[in-house]
């Protein structure tokens, strides 16, 4: 039985903290997990940069009270979940995950959690354990489940790369080149066609 692991930001939904950058107009606020491979790195800067600018939590989330999924992402979605069951592996945390979970139609989703003070102001966060996307994939397949992945990012490699298969979606093009062995989409449609693929190939 196939499980798909989707990453979230990127692919389904645009990157949260690019939109919050735009918002809030620190532009260094855009640097994403497509530039900074150390993902314990990232965080902390972008705290360091929240707390200098006595930015909290309620600022985000107004932000993705004003994002929607990408175009099309929500009819994948549903189109996918008839074929397999679906989980997405994301980065980001349960106080921004669930009004873009909503507007997906509530799939399951694996992440992470922010430590967030009385004031409001974020403190820090915890991972459910680091290399998490990998991790969770290794753990499907030692149920059971064969897994496909796609993703965009240097942090999504890992669970591409564990999977039966793996796919790189709209993912930049220095990723792209440094993957050569990963297959590479830009549409909802190329990827899902991959998916049935590979599952119909297994049958």
């Amino acid at each position: 039985m196939y499980i798909t692991c989707l990453d979230l930001e990127g692919v389904l939904v645009p990157e949260i903290w690019i939109a919050f950058s735009k918002e809030s107009g620190i532009p260094e606020l855009k640097r994403t997990t497509r530039d900074e491979p150390d993902y314990n790195k990232l965080m902390n800067w972008r705290l360091g940069i929240l707390k200098e600018h006595g930015l909290g939590l309620k600022e985000i989330q107004d932000t993705i009270a004003k994002i929607d999924p990408m175009p099309g992402a929500k009819e994948f979605m549903d189109e996918l979940r008839q074929i397999c069951q679906v989980v997405i592996l994301s980065d980001t945390f349960t106080q921004f995950a669930l009004p873009l979970m909503r507007k997906l139609g509530m799939p399951s989703i694996f992440c992470n959690e922010l430590i967030v003070g009385k004031d409001g102001m974020i403190t820090g966060f915890k991972l459910r354990q680091e290399n998490g996307k990998y991790h969770a994939v290794k753990a499907l397949q030692s149920i059971g489940f064969k897994t496909i992945a796609s993703g965009d990012s240097f942090n999504d490699l890992g669970m591409i790369k564990q999977s039966e298969k793996g796919f790189l979606f709209r993912a930049p093009e220095h990723i792209i080149k440094d993957n050569p062995d990963v297959k590479a989409f830009t549409e909802y449609s190329q990827l899902l066609d991959a998916i049935k693929e590979t599952i119909e190939a297994d049958n």
